[in-house]
C-alpha cells in the first residue's frame, strides 16, 4: 500500500510510553491521517512494557 506507515513505540514506564506516544502524533504532519493504533503490554518478571504500533497514511491536501 501506497503512503501507508507504523511506528513502534515502546517503554517500560507508562509515562514516559506516553510522553513519547503523543511526540510522535504531534509530530505528524497535517496530511497524514491515523488508520489505527493497536495497544498492548508484556510482563518480563516484575516489569511490564507498554507499546502501541501506529499506522498512519499519508494523503494530498484537499484543492478546491
Amino acid at each position: 500500500m501506497q503512503g501507508v506507515h507504523l511506528k513502534l513505540i515502546a517503554a517500560a514506564d507508562p509515562d514516559v510510553f506516553q510522553e513519547r506516544l503523543n511526540r510522535f502524533i504531534q509530530s505528524l504532519p497535517e496530511e497524514a491521517l491515523l488508520v489505527d493504533i493497536k495497544f498492548s503490554t508484556s510482563q518480563s518478571g516484575n516489569q511490564t512494557t507498554y507499546a502501541a504500533l501506529v499506522q498512519y497514511k499519508t494523503v494530498e491536501s484537499w484543492q478546491e
